[in-house]
């Protein structure tokens, strides 16, 4: 191979196969406004969760997830008076990425506010 040809190989190639790949986050947030500190906190998306062994009053969790099927979005925790909580959200696809904010409040109820791109439909996708 000319010295030319394998400069080619060795700087474009790459870059075209990198052009071609993407992968679709999701720039999760986890507020805590329960009033109190929680404890065992899970959030639990299609394919995976995260959590954290506590969190306090008015923190906030940050975390990147990338989704793998379709499937709800749920939280979990135990508040700090004892109860555990338990609270289902929207559904989520693959290939979806943007922004989740989980805001935690009193009572044992939380929010989801999402702001994802649509969901999309490859060749399994409904007709």
């Amino acid at each position: 191979m000319k010295p030319r040809g394998l400069c080619f190989a060795v700087i474009v190639l790459p870059a075209l196969v990198m052009a071609g790949c993407h992968s679709y986050h999701i720039e999760t947030t986890v507020v805590n406004h329960t009033g109190g500190a929680v404890r065992l906190l899970e959030v639990d998306y299609p394919s995976a969760s995260f959590g954290a062994n506590s969190l306090a009053a008015n923190a906030v969790l940050p975390y990147r997830i990338q989704l793998r099927g379709n499937g709800p979005l749920k939280v979990q925790y135990t508040a700090d008076d004892g109860r555990q909580a338990v609270v289902t959200g929207p559904t989520a696809a693959e290939q979806q990425e943007g922004r989740l904010e989980i805001v935690l409040l009193p009572d044992g109820k939380a929010e989801f506010h999402l702001q994802l791109t649509p969901q999309r439909y490859g060749d399994a996708g409904p007709n």
